[in-house]
């Protein structure tokens, strides 16, 4: 048994190059978990104040955050 985890670099496991969505998305969330909490009304009321829209141009729900979230892989 070993005390250390397998070293895996994020770019190992992308099927392929983040789109421009994602990466918004992605700076968005490190916003809103840095300055407004980690709880899934926190997170989506911060999108949404951010303009930072779901693939389809709609506010978040909280619904449609897990769906993306799933889609995504996250």
């Amino acid at each position: 048994m070993t005390d250390t985890w397998p070293y895996l670099a994020v770019h190992q496991s992308r099927t392929h190059e983040p789109t421009p969505y994602e990466y918004k998305l992605a700076a968005a969330l490190e916003e809103v978990f840095t300055s407004e909490g980690h709880e899934l009304a926190d997170v989506v009321r911060g999108l949404n104040a951010r303009t930072v829209h779901a693939a389809d141009g709609n506010p978040w729900t909280e619904e449609s955050f897990r769906a993306e979230m799933n889609r995504l892989g996250a």
